[in-house]
């Protein structure tokens, strides 16, 4: 292995980089100044055709790093098929990284597509035979494609593997080495992560041929840049966070839980209490996780709380603070935790609630990256009141500031802030206002706690929503979140019979409000035909995943009743009215990139 290459300056911009002139034109439609320092690192050993590995923190414009010299030099625009292939470990990233190679091309004549599990196949395959040259793609659904001949291993002569150490830590290690077997020896790998763990450094050595290694910074490096916090809670921590979001009043934040019940449970509590929250982890349908995901970009939601598992490959870069509302059960955790935040210049916030079982992961934390937040005491009362002083005169310039006062009016408070007693006057004019008001303390707490936070420019650019497959977790993921350790009580491995109400929103379109959906058990629902599908537990199959595919078709979920996965297939009661629908829809379907047989059951077919 070769040393690593330091990162260079990137103040003479653009001009420093031999590009073409076409991809110059793109870049100054994208408002682009000048190259980070990944960007200037990473286009010379890339436009070489040199192995690289690269190690930069997210969110430092690694998508630019390896689309310009895939644009440039590694694509031929004047061969229209597949020639560069990007694996990315969610198919958020997968869409984000085809569209923005899309913009870099788009004066080449250079395409990309996007290709993720849960999405139509066959409109996946008239993309590739459109003439895309670049596909972006989740491990599942691009393996599919490979072993269906759709796309042709043979003819990749590039491949780029974005965020490594996800992929790697989601349990997509024997997609990856499956797909690459299928791929030529002589090809040009470009290996991007956020960190060098052994199994990075170890495929570095296997996968790819004598690699240039370009060591920027960490995940670990953009932790050490932000604010560390914590407060020590020996009960009730609740009403600890409560508290702590009153003081610290974020403009917006993502809370991180251990388990998937905790998110529902934490997010719940705030909407109680007022303030915006939602929530997000593996079992949320898709068309929720859109709808969450899309509150996040467009400003409307204020507060995040997630799982680990579920926020990852998602950018939440804009939000100012990190909360642990549980402190994870490793310092990587942490870290990867607390790095989602004070990106791109900005500053940010990592603050902790820390139970006596927490200790232990908390000293660990200091040792292995000298991370040493500053301790804090929980809010006093005198901290509340000042709070809440602070929310009445909010209020009152906000009701009375914008009014525009008559000079006369002025001048004579000008003349009462002169005087001595002004302060004994001032707080007799509140006692009178407040007494004939007297809800507007509550009021003013209240709109404190509703606000949003400020749109983020990337909004208008984010992609319309997509349906797409829940991913499968890897089994120390699945451990983590659902492990007796997380949750008091585990729960034993059975058939799981679960009522379509969790995606009843689907159908209802991307917009319907949760809380707005009706939820009813699955005895109220008409009870019907059987479906058989051919998939089941051992297969990784889930109820909602049978749903969203259902409700991406556009059956209703008031024709489809109870859900039952066994070991080794699936029931599906269903209407009559809509047998045909869901049949088709089934039958084109991939679950777990496993393709799906269904029929009616033989139950339904002798009755």
């Amino acid at each position: 292995m070769t040393e690593p290459t330091p990162a260079p300056t990137t103040e003479r911009g653009f001009d420093a980089l031999p590009l073409s002139d076409d991809l110059r034109r793109a870049i100054a439609d994208m408002g682009f100044d000048k190259p980070t320092p990944v960007q200037a690192a990473v286009w010379e050993p890339a436009a070489a055709g040199k192995d690289i590995v690269v190690q930069a923190r997210t969110g430092t414009g690694k998508t630019c790093a390896f689309g310009m010299p895939l644009v440039d030099r590694a694509v031929k625009k004047s061969i229209s098929k597949p020639q560069a292939l990007v694996l990315c470990p969610t198919r958020e990233l997968a869409l984000q990284v085809s569209r923005e190679i899309a913009q870099l091309g788009a004066h080449r004549a250079v395409k990309a597509v996007a290709i993720y599990g849960g999405a139509p196949m066959q409109r996946q395959v008239d993309e590739i035979e459109a003439g895309a040259q670049i596909i972006a793609g989740t491990p599942g659904r691009v393996l599919d494609h490979l072993k269906r001949g759709t796309l042709k291993g043979a003819e990749l002569r590039t491949l780029v593997l974005d965020e490594a150490d996800e992929m790697l830590s989601m349990g997509f290690e024997r997609e990856l080495n499956a797909i690459i077997e299928r791929l030529p020896a002589e090809r040009t790998t470009w290996l991007f992560s956020a960190t060098l763990p052994p199994d990075i450094e170890r495929m570095a050595r296997t996968k790819l041929r004598e690699p240039e290694f370009v060591v920027l910074s960490s995940d670990h490096v953009g932790a050490l840049s932000i604010a560390h916090e914590v407060y020590f809670v020996t009960q009730d921590k609740y009403r600890a966070l409560k508290h702590v979001i009153d003081i610290e009043n974020p403009e917006s934040a993502i809370l991180f839980c251990n388990t998937k019940e905790q998110t529902e449970r934490v997010a719940q509590w705030l909407q109680r209490d007022g303030f915006n929250a939602d929530w997000l982890n593996g079992d949320l349908a898709q068309n929720e996780r859109e709808r969450v995901l899309r509150k996040t970009r467009e400003g409307a939601l204020r507060f995040l709380v997630a799982t680990d598992v579920a926020a990852r490959g998602i950018d939440v870069s804009h939000l100012t603070h990190v909360i642990n509302y549980d402190f994870p059960f490793d310092a990587e955790a942490y870290v990867h935790r607390t790095g989602r935040t004070g990106r791109a210049g900005r500053t940010g916030r990592a603050i902790s609630l820390v139970t006596p079982q927490d200790i232990g992961a908390l000293y660990l934390l200091r040792l292995t990256y000298k991370i040493r937040p500053i301790e804090r005491h929980l809010p006093t009362s005198r901290d509340e009141r000042t709070r809440l002083e602070t929310d009445i005169l909010d209020a009152l310039a906000t009701t009375f500031a914008p009014r525009g006062q008559a000079e006369e009016h002025l001048a004579l408070a000008r003349r009462l802030l002169t005087r001595d007693d002004a302060e004994a006057v001032l707080a007799g004019l509140l006692r009178e206002h407040l007494t004939a008001n007297p809800e507007l303390p509550e009021t003013a707490e209240s709109r404190r706690r509703a606000k949003l936070p400020a749109p983020i420019e990337e909004a208008a650019s984010q992609p319309a929503p997509v349906r797409v497959e829940p991913r499968r977790r890897a089994p120390h993921e699945a451990a983590r979140e659902d492990s007796p350790r997380a949750r008091p009580e585990a729960r034993a491995e059975t058939d799981e019979v679960v009522p379509p109400q969790a995606v009843a929103a689907s159908a209802e379109g991307a917009s319907a409000d949760a809380d707005a959906v009706e939820r009813r058990e699955a005895s109220d629902r008409p009870r019907g035909p059987e479906l058989y599908v051919s998939l089941g537990r051992r297969d990784g199959v889930r109820s909602r995943h049978v749903m969203t595919v259902l409700a991406d078709a556009g059956v209703h979920p008031d024709h489809i009743g109870q859900v039952s996965v066994r070991d080794r297939c699936t029931f599906v009661e269903v209407e009559p009215s809509v047998i045909d629908a869901c049949l088709e829809a089934l039958n084109a379907a991939t679950i777990e990139g496993k393709p799906v047989q269904a029929t009616l059951s033989k139950r339904s077919q002798q009755g």
